[in-house]
């Protein structure tokens, strides 16, 4: 069951500068979500999945600069669909055996009062990737951090470049919802 979030307002930035969330974040990955939504038959068909595998852990350091990673097997993907599944996982795609981990790692997390900018890295393959995306922070009743961050990627730039006869997108979004607690 989701907890009812506050908006990233006046209140988390300043308790943000005020040091008052410093120290080390879990992931819980039982509140986490990681999806992945593409295209397949030349763009009719919507492909929708989740990774069943998520562990993340971040810092917020005194002076409130947020840095993190977040984590997913790449061999826990799962479409609903055990052929594509195992597709995915194979040389064509994630390479799950030689590469387990598709990572995104934070640089930067800054809030303000209409949202908040990430900054990181994607790495797939050994394939890494920095950008910056807009995305929401909000802090639960229970006092966890909700972060959630929409990435779009074209999956050949992460060397992911199988494509029988066109019919598979290489445009993908991976969405991220990680509620973060303090350990």
């Amino acid at each position: 069951m989701t907890t009812p979030a506050r908006p990233a307002t006046a209140e988390l930035q300043a308790q943000l500068a005020d040091g008052s969330l410093a120290g080390a974040w879990l992931l819980d990955s039982e509140r986490s979500t990681v999806t992945l939504r593409s295209k397949s038959m030349w763009g009719l068909a919507p492909v929708k999945g989740v990774f069943h595998e998520v562990e993340g852990t971040g810092t917020i350091s005194p002076a409130g600069e947020i840095t993190g990673q977040i984590s997913v097997a790449a061999g826990s993907v799962d479409t609903n669909n055990r052929k594509r599944d195992t597709h995915l996982r194979s040389d064509d795609f994630f390479l799950s055996e030689k590469y387990p981990a598709i990572t995104f790692t934070v640089s930067s997390l800054t809030l303000a009062s209409e949202g908040a900018s990430i900054s990181g890295t994607l790495t797939v393959r050994e394939q890494s990737h920095s950008m910056t995306l807009p995305a929401t922070a909000a802090q639960l009743d229970d006092g966890a951090i909700a972060l959630d961050v929409t990435l779009q990627i074209d999956r050949s730039d992460y060397g992911l470049t199988w494509n029988q006869m066109g019919m598979a997108s290489m445009k993908n979004a991976i969405a991220i919802h990680a509620v973060f607690t303090k350990s």
